[in-house]
């Protein structure tokens, strides 16, 4: 991982700034509509965007179902600058089980986490360069709580590992989650208290047990 912090929001305004007359495909792995809300009124006057939705760490399955017809709904209704597609991935939660066994007690934001960071980006790598996208990238960065050197790390080697350009991303800045929540409230869109995963949804349950108890 890198020592140094890098300015990624600066690296995507160059690459914005590059490709403004192209319009290049975009293939945007998203962990739920309301990050995606900010991300594509942003980008979609820069690039042809696809949504894919490729979340197998989503528990539990009706909750994966809730969350994926948000993002599709989102995606027709969203006023954006060019049409937006949206592609759905197959829903295996024992990919994800696999790409985390051994991990299950680490607590939020380590090694585990990686792991399905690594997960999701190796397969929008893999489809993105299959479906001959010019790049890709992910919403996961416009979490607070989420490490974007970490993400872009992970989604810089994806990309060299397949064959297709990363694009970095911090979209958490200039007000983009202060956004994303007003785009929420705008759309009606399901917001969750919690990531995603099983491991996620318990440590909330106990922090609002927690709270209740004080």
């Amino acid at each position: 991982m890198p020592q140094n912090k890098r300015n990624y929001q600066k690296e995507l305004e160059q690459i914005l700034k590059k490709e403004q007359e192209r319009k290049p495909r975009l293939l945007l792995h998203s962990c739920c509509a309301p990050c995606s809300s900010y991300v594509l009124e942003y980008l979609s006057a820069y690039f042809q965007i696809t949504v894919l939705y490729y979340n197998p760490n989503i528990y539990p399955e009706e909750e994966y179902w809730k969350r994926k017809d948000e993002q599709k709904r989102l995606t027709k209704e969203l006023t954006a600058e060019n049409p937006v597609k949206f592609m759905e991935a197959s829903y295996c939660p024992d990919e994800f089980y696999g790409a985390v066994k051994g991990l299950e007690q680490i607590p939020e934001g380590g090694e585990r986490c990686r792991a399905c960071f690594s997960l999701r980006l190796k397969y929008t790598a893999r489809q993105g360069a299959k479906e001959k996208f010019d790049y890709f990238t992910t919403t996961l960065t416009i979490s607070p709580l989420k490490n974007a050197q970490v993400i872009n790390a992970i989604g810089k080697a994806a990309g060299e590992e397949y064959g297709i350009a990363w694009l970095p991303s911090d979209f958490k800045k200039k007000d983009g989650y202060k956004r994303s929540i007003e785009l929420s409230k705008e759309y009606g869109l399901y917001r969750q208290d919690y990531c995603g995963c099983v491991f996620s949804k318990k440590e909330r349950e106990k922090f609002l047990a927690r709270e209740k108890s004080l």
